[in-house]
């Protein structure tokens, strides 16, 4: 992450992409019935309605948030080949920019400033990939259909969260599998070791891994981490802190943004907990991660994708 946030190298790229195209090529609608569930914040980017399709809404023969434990982020490690198999891989103009991650189906959740301001049929969604450099492997690819997002700003970060609906559904595999979504909804998860994967940068200011990187990362208290570096007011309810305040050593970076932070659950598998956002830096003292909440966005999410199929948990 830049001093910003983790998105901060590219989005000079956005910028510049942004300028090349008409201003009336990427257009919000607002959804009425969105805002009557959930209020004014949130609606669709694009302009075209939800898609019908014949995808059931009920559960996939497939299981979520499994591992393949037998198959950069700062302060971190490769992992193995398709360990997490729920990664996605963001590209604008066949570019790298952002992670993401397979829910079901049919859709992809990533962080909002991933999309906002993007061409969003320009992004492409890669999985089952390990080395993003690798040409001779040609990974599994879909294109977004539609970016369903909401009322989120460069300003202050909060509600950094975005749904891809993708053109086409994806096939759930031994390494294509969607991470699952948590269901207490009132767990704040603090002192829970959670762990955040990603392409980006090994180090601040660095250039992008080849390699899919991960790192453990605590959970900390929205308290706690109101009385690091950041001011109180930059940390909202909507948001999650994870990391070493006072020490730094290990964070996402530059290129992580919209990936995951998972933890295990008592049976062995994974959930999502949070959304690659923001932070000042990467790894610095008195300056943790900060992700957006999973958990306070879960009506929204399912809402929203309710099209695609979930694989059961």
């Amino acid at each position: 992450m830049s001093s910003t946030n983790k998105f901060c190298c590219f989005f000079v790229l956005t910028l510049f992409w942004i300028y090349l195209v008409p201003c009336g090529s990427f257009q919000v609608d607002e959804n009425k019935q969105l805002k009557k569930l959930f209020g004014p914040k949130f609606g669709n980017y694009g302009n075209q309605p939800p898609p019908r399709h014949d995808t059931p809404a009920s559960s996939c023969s497939c299981t979520c948030g499994e591992r393949n434990e037998n198959s950069r982020i700062v302060g971190g490690k490769p992992t193995q080949q398709n360990e997490f198999p729920w990664m996605a891989r963001l590209s604008y103009f066949n570019r790298f920019y952002c992670g993401g991650m397979l829910i079901n189906d049919r859709y992809v959740l990533t962080a909002a400033h991933c999309v906002k301001g993007f061409m969003w049929f320009m992004i492409k969604v890669t999985f089952g990939e390990h080395d993003r450099c690798n040409d001779s492997i040609r990974p599994e690819s879909r294109f977004v259909l539609r970016a369903i997002a909401g009322a989120f700003s460069f300003l202050n970060f909060d509600n950094d969260i975005a749904l891809l609906r993708l053109n086409d559904r994806v096939p759930i595999t031994q390494t294509i599998k969607p991470i699952c979504l948590p269901k207490i909804r009132d767990d704040l998860y603090v002192g829970k070791k959670a762990i955040a994967s990603g392409w980006g940068t090994l180090k601040e200011d660095g250039k992008p891994s080849c390699i899919l990187q991960e790192v453990d990362v605590p959970v900390i208290s929205n308290e706690e981490c109101r009385n690091t570096n950041y001011s109180a007011k930059m940390i909202s309810d909507n948001m999650m802190c994870a990391g070493y305040p006072q020490t730094g050593k290990k964070d996402s970076c530059q290129g992580d943004s919209g990936g995951p932070l998972i933890t295990e659950k008592k049976d062995q598998r994974y959930e999502l907990i949070g959304v690659v956002s923001w932070g000042n830096g990467c790894a610095r003292p008195g300056y943790p991660g900060v992700y957006t909440r999973v958990t306070r966005y879960l009506d929204w999410i399912l809402e929203n994708s309710k099209d695609g199929c979930f694989c059961e948990d």
